[in-house]
């Protein structure tokens, strides 16, 4: 019994992990320091984001990600720090993950160039408490599935007031990460190094409406390329509303609204169009986040990404 329950949960979490071994994020266009390092410091003072996603709901044991972000540039401009933690559960599979960020910028006439290194841990754990196992099950013991690895990320920035462009790598070390149950032993899979590039514009269409097109392309060994592409409106830089296709045929519609100057709520639903479709009723997704102004004669301007 114990062999078939643990078969049956990790067939689930290969499936997902063929497209998504990281989490997955639908509005990664206004937190982009969990996909590229080089962005740390690109905005004016401290931004501190938080994002909740549960994925799949409905199905019992679906994804659900918590993560809480957080970067800002020095005095000079030229250097930014920031962390990120994450907290993905998957059935009763835990991963938590601290990366703490460094960049630095090669400042041009209203425009930047970014290099930027993370560096942290992952954690991965096992609720075991969420297994119905029989009292005769002695072979299964969590303390065997419980790993903690080193990870590191890489990516170059580049930014105008109306453009952006980034390409990163993450998971450079390649180190064991999950596990799988076989024949009585457990034993841990790789995590797979992940390529991200990303670009986006921004153009004004009338007095106060902008239109935002971006794209992000995911490629990792062994899995299918993943291409997002997204197209939003931009209201009197207060109100957003947009949507994504993504190739995983998904689309996404989102929607931003700036609660102050320094305050924005984000929001997005998922729905799916493949064999998950009768399964599930979408994917929910709340953003909050804060631009607070640390250093008094810098002041805080609109920024578009």
């Amino acid at each position: 019994m114990k062999r078939i329950i643990i078969f049956n949960i990790f067939l689930l979490i290969s499936v997902v992990a063929f497209s998504q071994q990281d989490p997955l994020f639908s509005q990664y266009t206004f937190n982009k320091l969990l996909v590229n390092p080089g962005y740390a410091g690109s905005r004016d003072g401290l931004n501190i984001t938080l994002v909740n996603r549960a994925q799949w709901v409905s199905i019992e044991g679906a994804p659900n990600t918590l993560t809480l972000s957080a970067h800002a540039a020095g005095k000079n401009n030229r250097v930014g720090l920031g962390f990120y933690l994450n907290r993905d559960v998957l059935g009763p599979t835990v991963n938590n993950s601290f990366m703490g960020t460094y960049s630095y910028k090669i400042l041009m006439d209203n425009s930047f160039f970014a290099f930027g290194l993370q560096g942290g841990v992952n954690y991965f754990d096992y609720d075991y408490s969420q297994m119905n196992l029989r009292d005769d099950d002695y072979l299964f013991d969590p303390s065997n599935i419980k790993k903690v690895t080193p990870d590191v990320n890489f990516g170059v920035y580049y930014q105008t007031p109306k453009f952006f462009a980034g390409l990163s790598s993450k998971h450079l070390l390649e180190n064991d990460y999950g596990f799988v149950f076989k024949n009585d032993k457990t034993s841990f899979t790789r995590l797979t190094r992940h390529f991200y590039f990303m670009t986006g514009a921004v153009w004004e269409l009338a007095e106060n409406i902008r239109f935002r097109p971006s794209t992000l392309i995911k490629f990792a060994s062994g899995a299918p390329l993943q291409i997002d592409i997204n197209g939003s409106f931009l209201f009197k830089n207060s109100f957003l509303i947009g949507a994504s296709f993504r190739t995983e045929k998904a689309l996404a519609v989102m929607a931003e609204l700036a609660l102050t100057e320094a305050i924005r709520l984000g929001y997005s639903y998922d729905v799916y169009f493949n064999e998950l479709q009768l399964h599930n009723y979408g994917s929910h997704e709340i953003r909050l986040a804060f631009d607070i102004n640390i250093f008094e004669p810098r002041m805080i301007t609109p920024r578009y990404f």
